[in-house]
């Protein structure tokens, strides 16, 4: 399906292996790290919102009502997190990817210790969820930002052959934060009782978010731009140089360039991952809710569970990474995404057993398949866009399907399962943004060919 071995549009030529290599290593662990700890920040939020946030701050005579509130403040997050790629891609592509990662780890580290320092509506009345919600905004804008920058600053290091590879210790982030912020829940719930956890055990979580800090302060100080960067940079002087020698209109504007020239790309893009990161927040948050509100599980029980899951996701992330450099980006990207088709009326089927061995195999065999979409899913965003404008569009579209898919799923999950009452809605949802996805890879495998 991908004629191209390797990429969609060839990212330029790595500087050869060289004794730059320790430093190719250094940045991207620091990036790896930076994803793993700015996720960790973004899921403690989702998994309080599961537990215990409607209570706290939407306080109302129904549960689900109370959840729902929650989770749409959840959503609020994704709906800011374009903006956050918007403002970061342009200034990325126009100052470097460095800067804007250090400013996206700091602005998650505050916002996050923030919602952990946040009093209660029983406290201070209608001002606790008007803080929350600005406090989540700042997160979504804070992530939309990061993920870019990571990204760009693990491909764009990577040597030749390994691009997939090396983006995908960026990718490494999501399971990283999601076993962290799950451990973490674990523990503050086994040191507290009920209403101590309730009382001030799940703020603990988000206190670790100042750890965020010490890293910006790291890759601020240890960590140099991207060779690629800096070649795109001279290339764009030298040629507002000549535009400006030649009466020509001075500035350039990757975001104008993207939304002109390329926005069918990055609404393509889009499309291919909608199905990833709704399914995704699907079964680490949606099915945390249901699991624990309607099918009367334990929430330490299905807590470890989610804990174990994403733990395989550390070694079949580089897996498919791997793979993806020998054999093509989008062919590995539309096994996974056929693969969440076929599977989700299943995984519904076994959670609805209400047993922990059945959730564990359903919610396994649907992470196998978003691990296979996720190992490729930094390198061949990259690779649809050139260097001048790459933070810009591939953040776009990595928002855009992650407001349209997972902002809104678990939010859109409750609705389905109050509206008819069955899971299989749920799981209608899912094949729905599947159909989406492989359509989507299909029109820019046959872009790919037409080049």
């Amino acid at each position: 399906m991908d004629p191209a071995p390797s990429s969609v549009t060839p990212l330029s030529a790595p500087a050869p292996a060289s004794p730059a290599d320790p430093h190719r290593r250094k940045v991207a662990t620091a990036a790896a790290l930076a994803s793993a700890v700015e996720w960790y920040d973004y899921f403690v939020f989702g998994i309080a919102a599961a537990l215990v946030l409607g209570d706290l701050y939407f306080p109302s005579g129904s549960s689900s009502a109370g959840v729902l509130a929650a989770f749409a403040t959840f959503a609020v997050g994704f709906l800011a997190r374009p903006v956050g790629g918007i403002i970061a891609g342009h200034l990325g592509d126009k100052r470097g990817r460095k800067p804007m990662l250090v400013l996206a780890l700091t602005l998650m580290g505050l916002s996050t210790t923030g919602i952990g320092l946040l009093p209660t509506y029983e406290t201070v009345g209608i001002a606790a969820p008007i803080l929350l919600v600005t406090l989540r905004v700042l997160q979504g804008i804070a992530v939309g930002a990061q993920w870019g920058g990571a990204m760009l600053m693990a491909t764009e290091y990577a040597p030749e052959g390994k691009r997939g590879l090396y983006g995908s210790l960026v990718q490494l982030g999501v399971p990283i934060g999601v076993v962290t912020a799950n451990t973490v829940f674990l523990i503050a719930g086994a040191v507290t009782s009920e209403s101590t956890f309730e009382a001030w055990g799940w703020r603990v979580p988000f206190m670790v978010g100042l750890l965020v800090l010490v890293l910006a302060w790291y890759i601020h100080t240890r960590v140099e731009e991207t060779p690629e960067f800096r070649e795109a940079e001279r290339a764009l002087a030298e040629k507002e140089k000549a535009q400006k020698g030649a009466g020509g209109e001075e500035g350039n504007s990757p975001l104008r360039t993207i939304l002109r020239h390329h926005l069918g790309t990055v609404f393509l893009a889009g499309g291919s991952f909608a199905v990833n990161t709704a399914t995704f927040y699907i079964i680490i948050t949606g099915v945390l809710d249901y699991t624990t509100r309607e099918l009367d599980m334990k929430r330490s029980a299905v807590l470890t569970v989610s804990l174990c899951v994403s733990l395989t996701q550390l070694a079949l992330i580089p897996a498919s990474a791997a793979l993806s450099d020998r054999i093509g980006r989008l062919r590995i990207y539309a096994i996974g995404a056929a693969g969440l088709a076929v599977w989700a009326v299943p995984m519904f089927l076994l959670i609805d057993t209400g047993s922990l061995l059945w959730l564990a195999v359903g919610t396994f065999v649907t992470s196998c398949f978003l691990s296979i979409m996720y190992g490729p899913q930094a390198a061949l965003f990259a690779e649809l866009f050139t260097a001048e404008m790459r933070y810009t569009g591939a953040s776009l579209g990595y928002q855009i399907a992650a407001v349209f898919g997972g902002g809104l799923a678990p939010f859109v999950m409750v609705l389905l399962l109050e509206a008819t009452g069955t899971s299989m809605a749920v799981a209608a949802y899912i094949i729905g943004l599947a159909v989406i996805a492989l359509i989507s890879i299909k029109v820019l495998a046959g872009r790919a060919s037409s080049r």
